[in-house]
């Protein structure tokens, strides 16, 4: 009978204890690799209890018979898995525990039994009893009762972020890297799954897929089909969410494949939905080439390299182009989140069939990162103009584990409605927080109410105090080069004439042989020296070492008689999209520099014109509140306060 039953952090708490077991024989770093897969080993083993004896007589009655026992074993449990084990953590004894424990495990059926295979848990429990411990574990996990029915998915799911958050804070590793707090995950299922309420509603029963590409320990999937699950009252038949993701970690990914295990569609109780969870990189090792689904939701890694996939993308970059899922191009190497985020665009059901709908949590990078032509500011234009992008949301700062950085959550829509179309919101909800005890650094969460009034104004999709709604050409801009005449006078002096005769083996020696003194341009200086026309690597010589910058001289002059340009004060300037570049030019420019031209062979590569295309998503541009200084007289009465305190204080000591 077990004896704990409880809360997430009450159950964490017992459940820790056992690492009191594991000090001296054990590295910080396996603690979390032991613990986990005992307690993903005593849910399972809750779930089964009821239909024990009932798989082990049917288990007796058909294994010679022929049949496929894996059916009938199935539909004894009601679950999609089984064991048919005679053993369980409570009766495993203190002689033989390290053998019947593998015994054990070896009866579960292989997608049960991969879950340890990925936590090496045979190794782990022969460590376990070479120490001496592995029956006290063994005895204490048999206490605690995991039965769904106790310890509901949502409760398991923060018991599973309370140990792994532990198990992070105690060895100093990257938790966020597989962690998002509830409040974070609850807000981007409800913004992902809310504007298609009325459609479950007209239409009963419907079965949708959802889909995490970076499905760590299955938070937001489990999220999502409660958030479902939970509105059931308000369709006659709820529809259905049927779960699919890909994981890199084989911790994390065990612990979600066990969490699929537990689930059960209605219409299709038999299905084993943890065949959907694939272990690899989803850039390098795609799982669902080529699927699509209709509801999709992720928290890649912030800031991240990818260069051990970079073969790999490079690779489906340069062959597929569009058809792949890297064809807009690519970020930087130093920070792949604009990589997830483009294959779940690509992901995303076709609109025909119903179309597709994605959330996704980022850092500000993939906002602004990289200027008009790289790879991020091109993945951005490609979102923006195939309207792709329905909102953006500021999240608080400190609302995760282990970074304070500030967060965005990206909702992508290719069925966007006509008051959408065209347009993307953006919501700053970085004062929408309420303050807890700190947790490693996240210290604030985004409560119940909070997270409806967010709702509420993504629902209004309506201009506010902390809502935008823009057309998307608003974030883009044409950057055209500008320049300016590069301007040089000349001193042919003795030494200077010297030393460019030596730099050219004395080519022009000659012709300088009389020329000296100070000349405004360089056709002057041609003309005195009888020269017509001189190879560019000796006029770049002779630039180098006679010609002196001066901007009151002619403006030089290449062999064709073009202007040349002054590489030293180019520039650039971004034209916001929808302006005529020559108005903003002559406006902008010319009343400053009237001498300056545009460079008209700097041309975008997808529209030809002149000027290459750029989007940023800039949000303090769109909600900045400027603050006036404080009045010089107010500060001058403070610091005589502060100086009248000090001198009072010092008064006390001298006394």
């Amino acid at each position: 009978m077990a004896e704990t039953t409880g809360t997430a952090s009450t159950l964490a708490d017992f459940i820790w204890k056992n690492a009191e077991y594991l000090w001296g024989d054990f590295k910080h770093t396996d603690f979390g690799k032991i613990i986990l897969p005992f307690t993903l080993l005593r849910r399972l083993e809750c779930v089964l209890e009821p239909s024990r004896q009932e798989v082990l007589n049917s288990h007796a009655t058909f294994r010679d018979s022929g049949i496929h026992l894996d059916v009938i074993l199935r539909q004894a449990t009601r679950y999609p898995f089984y064991n048919t084990s005679k053993y369980a953590l409570g009766n495993l004894g203190s002689g033989k525990t390290a053998q019947n424990l593998l015994d054990y495990i070896s009866h579960f059926s292989d997608n049960a039994r991969v879950i340890f295979d990925q936590f090496d848990f045979s190794n782990t429990v022969s460590r376990l009893n070479k120490a001496g411990v592995l029956y006290k574990i063994c005895q204490n996990f048999a206490k605690v009762d995991l039965h769904p029915n106790e310890v509901p998915d949502r409760v398991m799911s923060n018991l599973y972020e309370h140990l792994i958050r532990r198990f992070g804070a105690e060895v100093n590793e990257g938790a966020e890297d597989f962690m998002t707090p509830r409040d974070v995950v609850h807000l981007a299922t409800s913004l992902l799954l809310d504007p298609d309420d009325a459609f479950f509603a007209s239409h009963p029963g419907l079965i949708r897929t959802l889909y995490d590409q970076t499905c760590g320990t299955g938070g937001f999937l489990s999220d999502a089909m409660n958030h479902v699950a939970d509105h059931s009252s308000h369709y006659k038949v709820p529809p259905v969410l049927v779960p699919y993701g890909q994981e890199l970690e084989p911790e994390t990914h065990a612990v979600c494949l066990t969490a699929m295990l537990l689930r059960t569609l209605e219409t299709d109780p038999g299905r084993d939905l943890s065949k959907n969870i694939k272990l690899g990189s989803t850039l390098s090792a795609d799982h669902f080439k080529g699927e699509r689904f209709h509801y999709s939701v992720s928290n890649p890694p912030f800031g991240k390299k990818w260069e051990k996939d970079a073969d790999a993308v490079n690779l489906e970059h340069k062959e597929k182009k569009y058809e792949g899922r890297f064809g807009p191009g690519l970020p930087r190497i130093n920070d792949g989140s604009m990589l997830f985020l483009m294959n779940l665009a690509s992901k995303m059901e076709l609109p025909a069939n119903g179309g597709g709908r994605a959330a996704i949590v980022l850092s500000g990078s993939p906002l602004f990162n990289g200027g008009a032509g790289s790879g991020e500011s091109e993945i951005r234009r490609w979102l923006l103009e195939n309207d792709l992008v329905e909102a953006i949301v500021a999240l608080p700062t400190e609302i995760f584990f282990r970074t304070g950085i500030g967060t965005y959550l990206w909702i992508l829509s290719n069925k966007k409605p006509e008051n959408r179309k065209g347009r993307v919101q953006l919501i700053n909800a970085t004062g929408l927080w309420t303050a807890i005890k700190n947790e490693g650094n996240k210290r604030r969460i985004i409560s119940d109410e909070q997270r409806a009034q967010i709702l509420e104004i993504y629902a209004a999709a309506q201009d506010g105090p902390i809502s935008k709604m823009l057309d998307y050409r608003t974030f883009g801009y044409r950057r055209i080069t500008v320049e300016r005449p590069l301007r040089m006078r000349f001193e042919a002096s003795d030494e200077w004439v010297a030393n460019f005769n030596a730099m050219t083996n004395g080519a022009h020696a000659e012709a300088f042989t009389k020329v000296r003194g100070n000349f405004d341009s360089l056709q002057t200086l041609f003309a005195a020296a009888g020269i017509k026309k001189m190879p560019k690597g000796h006029l770049k010589e002779l630039m180098a070492v006679i010609g002196i910058k001066d901007p009151e001289a002619q403006p030089m002059l290449d062999e064709k008689g073009n202007v040349m340009p002054d590489s030293d004060l180019r520039d650039n300037e971004n034209v916001p999209l929808g302006q005529d570049i020559r108005d903003y030019f002559a406006k902008e420019v010319l009343a400053h520099v009237p001498d300056a031209w545009i460079d008209e062979t700097k041309r975008d590569e997808k529209d030809k014109k002149v000027g290459i295309v750029g989007y940023e998503i800039n949000f303090n541009r769109f909600f900045y509140q400027y603050v006036p200084p404080r009045k010089l007289t107010d500060i001058d009465a403070d610091l005589k306060a502060v100086e009248a305190e000090i001198a009072d204080l010092l008064g006390e000591v001298t006394e």
